[in-house]
């Protein structure tokens, strides 16, 4: 099998137990091939936690989950020295914290003040974890995927916008539709049957290895001149909408940073490699370039005024900026 059989198969293999959320599955995936994290918002229930313990059972990988609560500290995320007596000799070991796995699960991030959010946040871009002046490397298979509750705000700590920056994408999770509700339904229905006890074969596990190989894959997807125009110009024209549209610079506050443009490069290669194409179209930067845009926008007073939401504007954007 190639590398990219071996992706898809993941993908199939996960998507059976997450029925009618087939855009998250592909999210997934896509921060595996591009190698960052993901923020997914969306109302509890949604398969959001179920999605990751099943991408874990089905990739040969170590999960951690850790629940965000006010009164969480950085070392419970991070890892602490802990003092150890042995043979009448006392030294100070480093204890590894949650953080140290390959797949971890932010459960409702804004929960936790933001001492823990920076901690967590940091090992994200650093890919290491500093403490008592040595640092320790994170796994090289490593991904963050932190959920949040888009409508529940009560007792919650907002990630700052340069805090949200670091994630590669922003991923809206809705509601499944009538057939694949119906589907759940007896999806749930038949693990009750089968029972806690029942001897189910496990899964087989798809190698790392086979992820560092599609990376390597990714990362020689051809982006053309053009593309790289197109790309650029989306950006531009989140940073400079008056020279694109009067109405656009009204809705805008500050635009997207050059974490956007590398995360939108690096996304739309991962997309392209998906579907099976070396090279990247505009197509494929069109079908990712929300979820890459969506937590980068600063909406301005008058859009949250009138009830605009950043993929109203993300829509305008594309409307207004042609591929040259």
């Amino acid at each position: 099998m190639t590398a990219r059989d071996d992706i898809l198969a993941l993908g199939q293999r996960v998507g059976q137990s997450i029925i009618g959320q087939e855009a998250m599955v592909e999210r997934l995936l896509l921060g595996l091939l591009a190698n960052g994290h993901l923020l997914v918002e969306g109302l509890p229930g949604l398969a959001k936690t179920r999605a990751i313990k099943s991408l874990a059972k089905n990739l040969n990988s170590e999960l951690s989950r850790v629940q965000f609560t006010p009164d969480l500290l950085p070392a419970d995320i991070t890892g602490s020295e802990i003092y150890f007596n042995e043979g009448g000799k006392g030294e100070f070991k480093f204890q590894q914290g949650p953080i140290f796995a390959n797949l971890i699960l932010a459960d409702e991030i804004n929960r936790a003040p933001a001492k823990v959010q920076s901690a967590l946040l940091e090992a994200m871009e650093e890919r290491q974890v500093t403490v008592g002046g040595k640092s320790y490397p994170l796994p090289e298979l490593f991904m963050v995927m932190a959920t949040q509750n888009p409508i529940e705000q009560e007792g919650t700590y907002p990630l700052p916008e340069a805090q949200l920056d670091r994630f590669l994408m922003h991923v809206e999770v809705g509601y499944p539709d009538e057939a694949s509700e119906a589907a759940i339904m007896r999806l749930v229905r038949d693990e009750e049957n089968a029972g806690a006890h029942a001897k189910i074969a496990a899964p087989e596990r798809l190698d790392p290895q086979a992820v560092f190989a599609a990376r390597k894959e990714v990362g020689a997807v051809t982006v053309s001149g053009p593309i790289e125009k197109y790309i650029v110009a989306l950006v531009f024209a989140t940073r400079y909408p008056d020279r694109y549209d009067k109405d656009l610079a009204k809705l805008l506050q500050v635009g997207v940073s050059p974490r956007g443009v590398i995360g939108l490069d690096k996304v739309s290669r991962s997309y392209a490699w998906l579907k099976g194409r070396d090279y990247v179209t505009p197509d494929d930067v069109k079908a990712i370039v929300h979820d890459v845009f969506r937590h980068r926008l600063i909406l301005s007073y008058e859009a949250h005024a009138s009830d605009t939401t950043p993929d109203k504007v993300i829509d305008r954007i594309i409307e207004l900026v042609a591929v040259s």
